[in-house]
């Protein structure tokens, strides 16, 4: 399985480490084994995706693995229901790859041939995961045209990531999955009471998608404790960093623990 080109969306070939369509359309393999498959002009500004301070956030809260139960349950999932296919899936808006690396190692131990895409509008995210985890393949992409063809893939990931509908059905197999993992009722409660003087838990209503049924869903619930630092990294990871106070923030950056839910709904939706 390859790419399509972003451009004309005829298959891509892959000689001398360069992509090309029989439109003579290419796209070189970077040095760190990414291939860019966002065209200048389907971009909406010079660098999309993330800031730089939210994706060091995030690199290093991940790594301190407060989100490991998340990250083995939905693996685990995908592991489940690829028994039996080609082991094809796109991890979209994969960021740094943390979680598309276990997903990768799972699958793999599975089904040896599995290939694990993962696709985020962030190049910087991008160069980083590619260096880091060479069992999966990246790409620079925008979720709402994927660079693959019809009826390519066996599974969807989507872990807090937008996509259309018609894109997920049309990139998969008959009968291929989407996986969603969205914030359940009371995530991050204990930090939003810092910010919200009404704190509202999430909606945790499954998202209608057209033409998949929802075939599984499960809450994970668990408390995190956080150590010194690793509430302010929370913090700076989330769209909540543009409400919080400079004292927030001190206090955050200084408080030796802070005890903060992690609640996510994981779904799983089939093609019909």
């Amino acid at each position: 399985m390859s790419y399509q080109c972003p451009l004309c969306h005829q298959s891509l070939s892959f000689a001398n480490r360069t992509y090309r369509c029989s439109n003579n359309h290419s796209f070189d393999l970077a040095k760190e084994g990414y291939v860019n498959l966002m065209p200048v002009q389907h971009k909406r500004s010079k660098d999309p995706g993330d800031n730089k301070e939210m994706m060091q956030a995030r690199r290093r809260f991940l790594e301190k693995d407060y989100y490991q139960p998340m990250k083995q349950a939905v693996a685990q999932l995908c592991a489940q229901y690829l028994q039996g296919t080609h082991h094809q899936l796109l991890d979209i808006g994969c960021g740094e790859g943390y979680y598309t690396d276990e997903v990768a190692t799972q699958l793999k131990q599975q089904e040896p041939q599995a290939q694990v895409f993962g696709l985020d509008i962030s190049k910087v995210a991008i160069r980083y995961a590619a260096k880091r985890y060479p069992n999966c393949q990246f790409t620079v992409a925008s979720s709402h045209r994927l660079p693959f063809s019809e009826q390519s893939l066996d599974a969807i990931l989507r872990i807090y990531a937008p996509c259309k509908a018609e894109e997920l059905s049309r990139t998969l197999k008959d009968q291929g999955i989407v996986i969603t993992v969205t914030p359940a009722g009371r995530h991050l409660y204990q930090l939003r009471e810092h910010i919200y003087q009404d704190v509202r838990l999430h909606n945790e209503a499954a998202e209608e998608l057209a033409g998949f049924t929802l075939e599984h869903e499960q809450k994970l619930n668990y408390v995190m404790e956080l150590a010194q630092g690793d509430a302010f990294d929370l913090l700076q990871m989330t769209p909540f960093a543009w409400k919080a106070t400079d004292e927030l923030r001190e206090l955050l950056k200084t408080a030796e623990h802070f005890a903060c839910e992690a609640d996510f709904m994981i779904r799983i939706y089939r093609k019909i």
